[in-house]
């Protein structure tokens, strides 16, 4: 009997040796085994599924990805040695890209890409008429694409599907423009900046392919809302947000009968405005024009349009007018109707979001040397991702390191009829012991956003909350809309300094302001 048990166990043994390895080869296989990959230049890699949760890692663009769960628009992945959740919608399949050999062609405007195949989930993006993006999968009455590296979902009845172009036609893709508005052939663009970005498509969220500098002019090749597409060179063309330059026709007319309605003119904004012999506010000033009253271009300097007064020529910032072109002169920019909004979402509303400072503006500098101008366009830049995932039509004043005069900001805000204008800084004094947060009014119907915002960010970061203050800013107390100004902490603290400039509290912060601003579009 004892013989017997002795050589059960002996098998046994061997039975596990053989086994183990086996096993070992099989979880090795599943944790080799990605079906996803990070769509995206950056991805975080969180505790939980949402964005509250804390940051594990962060993720670089092409990493793989082996999915596990999936809770809503978050998906529980393996990446690596750490497990963690990520948002879907920066995530792409790396398989179906191999099923398909198809592309999709929008055949409307403002089509919505949206996080999953449900009119309710979140929106990414949004496609312009002719639009094209990769087929990745159909599933009913919807379709997954891949436009520019952005994932998500399209109704297929608004979309065209066809076989995948062959490669030579590529050549000619710059020639397919698609516009809402005709452009005339002599259109050209000048940058009125120090420098502006230029993108792959009408998105702020789009690749950005390269700069353009002050004084630089591009032949127009089609107009989209607040963009503008340019031909940045022989063989590349991009979009840059058309307020940032000004519009003129390269083909000189000999006629002096030409219409001015038929230049691209200047409508003024404020009562009082001043006309001035030069392009700076030192100059003397001409006359004084109130607001509707419309002039037609007829060059540009510095901040300034020259403009057309009866026989002589004038000067007016371009801080206090809107631009409209070929016979459009008395029509201002209007904010675009949009579906109704949802309670939960941002649908139908514009938010201009206002990165402080910028260019020769440095803003205030930290004890450790940061530079206010660059962690409020970051930090800004970060919250307009989130209010455009949720369905908000955002407005940025500047999405690169260059000077915007304060009272051009207030101008954006006007001109879109903003929602909401969010003021986005970093506070500094002398005494490095202040410490905190702050949120600023200055006019009645300014004090209840200040206050969602600042009730928002005091749920999300570690910071002491210095409460909702009247702040006589001129951004706010000239603007006519809803707004708010932000001061997130004191650079002038050093160790408050260390904690703010990070990329987890930006995330915190942004999430706090997108969360306040939500609340109070719900409430009211």
């Amino acid at each position: 009997m004892r013989k017997k048990l002795l050589n059960i166990s002996i098998i046994f043994v061997l039975v596990l040796m053989i086994a183990i390895p086996g096993m070992n080869n099989v979880q090795k296989a599943l944790a080799n085994t990605s079906d996803l990959k990070v769509n995206g230049t950056i991805l975080h890699l969180r505790e939980g599924p949402g964005l509250s949760y804390p940051i594990i890692t962060t993720l670089d663009e092409g990493d793989p990805l082996t999915s596990i769960s999936r809770e809503g628009d978050w998906i529980q992945v393996k990446a690596g040695d750490y497990e963690g959740w990520v948002a879907s919608w920066l995530t792409a399949s790396i398989n179906d890209k191999q099923m398909i050999d198809k592309t999709l062609i929008s055949q409307v405007d403002r089509l919505n890409i949206r996080t999953e195949p449900d009119i309710s989930s979140a929106v990414l993006g949004q496609l312009s008429i002719g639009n094209q993006a990769t087929l990745i999968e159909k599933n009913g009455e919807w379709a997954k694409i891949d436009w520019n590296g952005l994932v998500g979902w399209v109704s297929t009845d608004y979309v065209t599907i066809n076989d995948l172009p062959e490669k030579k036609t590529e050549a000619n893709e710059p020639k397919i423009e698609v516009s809402t508005k005709k452009i005339n052939k002599d259109t050209t663009f000048t940058v009125l900046v120090d420098s502006l970005n230029v993108r792959q498509q009408p998105d702020l969220n789009a690749k950005k392919i390269g700069t353009v500098s002050n004084g630089q002019a591009f032949k127009v090749l089609a107009q989209e809302h607040n963009w503008v597409q340019i031909q940045y060179n022989n063989k590349i063309t991009g979009w840059v947000y058309s307020f940032y330059g000004t519009y003129s026709n390269t083909k000189k007319t000999a006629s002096k009968s030409t219409s001015s309605s038929e230049l691209e003119s200047v409508t003024i904004i404020y009562n009082g405005t001043n006309l001035r012999t030069d392009a700076t506010t030192a100059a003397d000033v001409v006359t004084r024009v109130d607001a509707g009253e419309t002039y037609p271009i007829v060059g540009a300097k510095n901040d300034f349009y020259e403009i057309q007064v009866n026989d002589k020529t004038a000067f007016v910032a371009n801080w206090v007018v809107t631009t409209t072109s070929s016979g459009n002169a008395a029509t201002a920019i209007k904010k675009e109707k949009s579906e109704p909004r949802k309670k939960g979402t941002l649908n139908g509303l514009t938010i201009v979001v206002d990165a402080g400072h910028g260019g020769n503006d440095h803003g205030t500098t930290g004890q450790r040397g940061t530079n206010e101008k660059e962690i409020t366009l970051k930090t800004a830049s970060l919250l307009g991702s989130k209010l455009s995932a949720a369905g908000a039509n955002v407005v940025m004043t500047r999405e690169s390191d260059e000077y915007v005069a304060l009272r051009k900001r207030v101008s954006i805000a006007h001109q879109y009829e903003a929602d909401a204008f969010i003021s986005i800084h970093y506070d500094a004094t002398d005494d490095s012991s202040v410490n905190g947060f702050t949120s600023y009014y200055m006019n009645s119907n300014q004090q209840g956003l200040a206050e969602a915002i600042n009730k928002g960010l005091s749920n999300k970061i570690d910071l002491k909350n210095r409460g909702t203050q009247q702040g006589n800013y001129l951004v706010l107390r000239e603007n006519r809309q809803q707004a708010a100004l932000i001061e997130l902490g004191y650079l002038s603290n050093g160790s408050e300094e260390r904690f703010i400039t990070t990329a987890k509290f930006r995330e915190q912060a942004t999430l706090g302001i997108y969360q306040g601003i939500l609340n109070y579009f719900n409430e009211n």
